[in-house]
């Protein structure tokens, strides 16, 4: 039998393209339209990393029930207007659209095209509380890393369809607009429901770990953002190491391979790349019975993944001297409020590298 047969309610189109806002998708549908399969669409980015995880979720994802459609989305020049052709009708006949990232153009373009009265914003870590408070405050929608900076000649041009979707994306008398997040919401817009994301489905399909001995590294991409020094980083992560034992790092998605290749030869550590989304890895195991984590989404999360199986998860903050001088002016403070809003809301512990800091020389 189709996944299709059988289903009730409105149809439901989302859109995804990271392996995270997938998961995030599928926990939404698990906890708030369990039985009704969704129309789900994958907008597959060129990074082979991300595709790896996003063809693993997509099986998962058809398993739960889920019609998945794989577009080559960034597959050539004509990729684009190929990808939206063929997604306008579906957009148009939807009664609810659920959507990972807000801040993607392509997303905006697409929500260019659709009257759904319904849409939903499911987390895409971090970013879910700046787009928050972004669509509160009226300010127009900058992914935090970039907030400072001047629009550049492409933002100017694509000006106007940031504008239509940021509408698109606020509730009226016609449209709801949900928020499904595990991420603390400081401002939320007039109008907007906040769902909260637990892991639910998580914890149901997979666990608990086995719980090994010493500690785990999560990665980040904050050196290839632009955020932090490249040296800086390498030594922190190398006093982290020395501090809590830590024997395995767990490689973000975006990090590159030549910087990995030197966290493995200075550090000693296994570098590790998921094959999947950090809390589906954790909770299937094994985990160390601490993970320890520069500020980013999983000091979020993992609390969450982890609940009742003893890790323990501790969080560095990051030193304003590692940031690089293309740093946005926004990027401490944000990074602060990711560590802060955590240690508020779970058992988050400080983890900082030994002795004097060894990262202020550069």
């Amino acid at each position: 039998m189709s996944p299709r047969a059988g289903r009730t309610g409105p149809r439901t189109l989302a859109f995804v393209e990271s392996p995270v806002q997938l998961l995030n998708v599928l926990e939404w549908a698990h906890a708030h339209a369990p039985g009704a399969g969704l129309d789900l669409v994958v907008l597959s980015p060129v990074d082979p990393m991300t595709r790896g995880q996003l063809r693993r979720m997509a099986e998962l994802a058809r398993e739960e029930g889920h019609d998945v459609r794989w577009e080559e989305a960034r597959g050539g020049a004509s990729a684009p207007l190929r990808t939206i052709g063929g997604l306008a009708v579906p957009l148009r006949r939807a009664r609810r659209v659920v959507l990972g990232d807000p801040f993607s153009r392509y997303v905006q373009l697409l929500l260019t095209i659709t009257r759904a009265p319904e849409v939903v914003v499911v987390d895409d870590g971090t970013a879910t509380m700046e787009f928050a408070g972004q669509l509160a405050r009226g300010e127009r929608l900058v992914r935090w890393h970039r907030k400072g900076g001047r629009p550049g000649p492409r933002d100017l041009v694509f000006a106007p369809v940031s504008a239509v979707a940021r509408r698109r994306l606020s509730p009226g008398r016609d449209r709801t607009v949900e928020v499904f997040t595990s991420m603390p919401m400081a401002d939320v817009p007039p109008g907007v429901t906040v769902r909260a994301h637990t892991f639910a489905w998580t914890r149901d399909r997979f666990g608990p770990p086995r719980v090994t001995q010493g500690a785990d590294l999560v990665g980040t991409s904050l050196v290839e953002t632009g955020v932090v020094d490249a040296d800086a980083y390498v030594r922190a992560v190398g006093g982290l190491a020395r501090t809590h034992g830590a024997r395995r790092y767990f490689a973000h998605r975006r990090e590159t391979t030549e910087k990995l290749h030197r966290l493995a030869v200075e550090t000693g550590l296994e570098i590790v790349r998921p094959e999947l989304p950090l809390e589906l890895v954790a909770r299937r195991g094994p985990v160390g019975r601490t993970v320890v984590s520069f500020p980013s989404t999983v000091v979020h999360t993992l609390p969450l993944a982890l609940a009742g199986t003893g890790v323990r998860i501790a969080v560095c903050d990051i030193d304003p001297a590692w940031l690089t001088a293309h740093a946005s002016p926004r990027a401490q403070g944000f990074l602060a409020d990711v560590v802060g809003t955590a240690r508020d809301a779970h058992p988050v512990r400080p983890a900082t590298p030994p002795g004097p800091d060894p990262l202020s020389a550069r």
